[in-house]
């Protein structure tokens, strides 16, 4: 396009002329019918010959007018490749951007399959609960078993002041406990992905 305009008002006109096309189409009228002896068409009753010039018209008014759309519309993707701005993802071209927030909705040629990030966060957000959940169970068995260890022990021998029976227990649950091995700190990896995320579709 050799006239200059800002994105917004490019956005702003193509959207203009999406409305106006879809319009100038639906009330434009191609083709009619005639007979011999009449001189008007059938359904815009004007004569043959102004009709035809209006259809001529007509389609020639929404011709311009798609060139005109599509002009814009390739001057505003050419803009946005060549365009950089700064997001929580780090520097993209605005094409860039509106594809990873595209990504990020679920939206695209791959819907949701390519959300990786919605994956991983779930997969994420699984596991650690699942594994949280294995640890309470596993301890709280622990734990019965321990109590009935020190009861029969201390069944055994009730007179007993001595707490070395009971310190064989304790050794036994520390050595049982179940522990959550949790390297990424994946609560933290969980609120900045979400951050990250919830950022870049507000910027």
């Amino acid at each position: 396009m050799s006239e200059r305009m800002l994105v917004t008002q490019a956005l702003d006109e193509r959207d203009l002329l999406v409305k106006k096309i879809s319009d100038k189409i639906a009330k434009a009228s191609f083709v009619d019918t005639i007979k011999p002896n009449e001189d008007k068409v059938y359904a815009k009753r004007i004569g043959k010959e102004e009709y035809a010039k209006e259809a001529e018209s007509a389609y020639q008014q929404i011709v311009d007018l798609i060139d005109r759309f599509q002009k814009i519309d390739a001057a505003i993707v050419d803009s946005n490749a060549k365009t950089e701005i700064n997001t929580s993802y780090g520097i993209f071209t605005v094409a860039g951007a509106i594809s990873l927030r595209s990504r990020l909705r679920g939206m695209g040629a791959y819907e949701g399959e390519a959300n990786f990030e919605a994956k991983l966060q779930d997969k994420l957000r699984t596991e650690y609960n699942d594994r949280i959940r294995f640890c309470d169970l596993k301890n709280s068995q622990l734990q019965a078993t321990a109590e009935n260890m020190r009861l029969s022990i201390l069944g055994k021998d009730s007179k007993s002041k001595d707490d070395k029976p009971l310190g064989v227990v304790d050794a036994y649950v520390k050595e049982n406990t179940t522990e959550l091995v949790d390297p990424l700190e994946v609560k933290k990896k969980l609120e900045a992905l979400e951050e990250k995320r919830n950022n870049l579709l507000t910027e």
